[in-house]
């Protein structure tokens, strides 16, 4: 079911998009195993981020649950804000190991990425913007990578914070949920719009793909965390399989967007998460 959704979602964001090549990424992700509902390997980040059906089963009794959820369409899950636990979790695994003057460095490099792109000279005045020896560049193994993974992990962080503070997430519909918070996460993204090819091509490069898809698996489970997704064994990858793809259709649309603070591109979010439910509706009821 959740194989077929996200095939839609990609066919949707080939057809809206005149560049394919850009889609690739977002393919690539869908496909992956990290994300597969199919696979027989399951990533680390499911082992640190969901206990088993029987561990789960005590720690829902710490959830709070949502009266207005939609009736678990996606393939099962409800409830409200999710395992705080688990969030804290998934902020830990996506914590880069920077010692704090490369932190520092990362941040301050961000500042110029606008103008400099995703490289080297922008982590160089980055280091003299916070007064250390441009020479600590050479200190990140993978420069550029070091960078775009810096800025995901901080959006994760950020991501996380605004989950907890917001109080009005829990009495949205599941689905009105879940598209806030994707628009959310990628309007993280928009400062650096005009740069964000170049960040897509950096986490494609084999060096880079592990890191690149576990960021992006976490993402999306925190997503369904916050959306109050309880599922375990298959349907926790089938889930976000769905959700993968919704995402990186988004984005990959969000990147040839004109519309003015990228109306057109929360538009084709909220038709795709739309999609989405009304085909496991569909699919139930036929099953049922």
């Amino acid at each position: 079911m959740f194989r077929l959704i996200a095939n839609r979602v990609v066919s949707h964001s080939i057809r809206s998009n005149p560049n394919p090549n850009q889609s690739l990424f977002a393919i690539n992700a869908i496909s992956s195993h990290r994300f597969s509902s199919e696979s027989t390997n399951p990533s680390p980040v499911a082992h640190q981020n969901h206990p088993s059906p029987l561990h789960q089963q005590h720690e829902s009794l710490g959830r709070t649950e949502s009266t207005t959820n939609d009736g678990h369409v996606f393939g099962g899950g409800g409830g409200g804000g999710g395992d705080r636990a688990g969030r804290g979790r998934a902020a830990a695994a996506g914590a880069g190991e920077y010692q704090e003057e490369q932190a520092r460095v990362l941040q301050a490099a961000l500042r110029h990425v606008v103008r400099l792109g995703w490289s080297e000279a922008a982590m160089v005045l980055g280091a003299k913007d916070v007064g250390v020896s441009p020479s600590i560049v050479g200190s990140f193994q993978r420069k550029e990578a070091a960078l775009v993974e810096y800025f995901m992990d901080d959006c994760l962080k950020r991501l996380i914070e605004l989950i907890d503070s917001d109080d009005e997430l829990a009495n949205l519909l599941q689905s009105d949920r879940i598209a806030k918070l994707v628009r959310i996460r990628l309007e993280m993204q928009a400062p650096y719009i005009s740069k964000w090819p170049q960040a897509l091509s950096i986490q494609a490069q084999p060096a880079n793909i592990p890191t690149s898809f576990k960021q992006r698996a976490m993402l999306v489970d925190e997503i369904w965390h916050a959306a109050g997704d309880q599922a375990s064994d298959i349907d926790w990858y089938a889930k976000r399989t769905a959700l993968g793809g919704i995402y990186s259709a988004t984005e990959i649309y969000m990147l040839t967007d004109k519309s003015p603070e990228f109306r057109d591109t929360w538009t084709f979010l909220g038709h795709r998460v739309k999609d989405a439910y009304d085909i496991g509706k569909t699919i139930q009821e036929v099953n049922s």
